[in-house]
């Protein structure tokens, strides 16, 4: 009998946490089925000739790339020395370098429109060189950099904190030094989760649009990116609107399998 109202138990935890899970992806992909219903294979290819979809869609590769690019060479070092070395302020730093993940997109585009800008507080000396900052495709690199940042260096800190320091004192055991042993032992068993974080960086900078469209603008093949182009073809061309939201998606779709991936190859220490 026991056993009889333990398999009915079951039985009811089964079909209600099914239908839960249902019920949330049904949520999850109905606006996405949404999407894909209203154009047709036509539809999107024709909007793929369109100038406003063709420079969005190549600016924002290029920005996003190159700022994945930076946030790499400059996030892998300090994710590193995070990880691995305690110093004053530690706590501090860490929570700076997180702090764009929580600041609304429009105060991060503000702030660095007050920092870059012409009267801005580093902008203002480039402009007396005749440089500016603001409303440039470089204003567009470095709101991606900004609001990505946080993504890859927390991923590339936990893959340093998992790994076993044996491996280190193994190499160094041999004669080699700090920096061969970075290059040739740490990076190797890491790369995986570093690869996650540079992936979700890049995703995060590519579907950017508080911060660029406040700090950068939206000037056609110069600083619209795609959700700034789906933002202003919404209002009059729905089908390059869709169409680049479909893009979006496929690509964030593509990401986040390719994350998972990354991630189930990493080293666990």
């Amino acid at each position: 009998m026991r056993g009889y109202f333990q398999g009915r138990k079951n039985l009811y935890l089964t079909i209600g946490g099914g239908l839960l899970i249902t019920l949330l992806l049904v949520f999850i992909i109905t606006p996405i089925i949404g999407l894909l219903f209203r154009t047709t294979p036509e539809q999107f290819l024709a909007s793929l000739s369109d100038p406003v979809v063709w420079n969005a869609l190549v600016l924002s590769l290029i920005t996003a790339s190159l700022s994945t690019l930076i946030i790499i060479g400059v996030g892998t070092p300090v994710a590193w020395i995070n990880a691995r070395h305690r110093y004053p302020g530690r706590e501090l730093v860490d929570t700076l370098i997180d702090l764009p993940l929580v600041l609304p997109p429009t105060v991060a585009g503000l702030a660095l429109l007050m920092a870059f800008g012409r009267m801005g507080l580093i902008g203002g000396f480039f402009y007396e060189f005749g440089i500016s900052i603001a409303f440039t495709t470089l204003a567009v690199v470095i709101a991606q950099i900004f609001v990505s940042l946080p993504f890859y260096i927390r991923q590339a800190r936990a893959s340093f904190e998992q790994l076993d320091t044996t491996y280190e004192l193994a190499a160094r055991s041999l004669g080699s030094t700090s920096l061969p042993t970075f290059f040739t032992v740490i990076l190797p068993l890491v790369k995986s989760g570093l690869i996650a974080g540079a992936i979700m960086s890049f995703a995060r900078a590519l579907g950017e649009f508080g911060a660029t469209i406040m700090f950068a603008g939206n000037f056609q093949g110069r600083t619209q990116t795609m959700p700034l182009a789906i933002y202003t073809t919404m209002q009059g061309d729905l089908n390059a609107s869709i169409t680049l939201s479909v893009i979006l998606v496929l690509i964030s779709f593509v990401v986040i399998a390719l994350v998972k991936y990354r991630l189930r190859g990493d080293v666990r220490c």
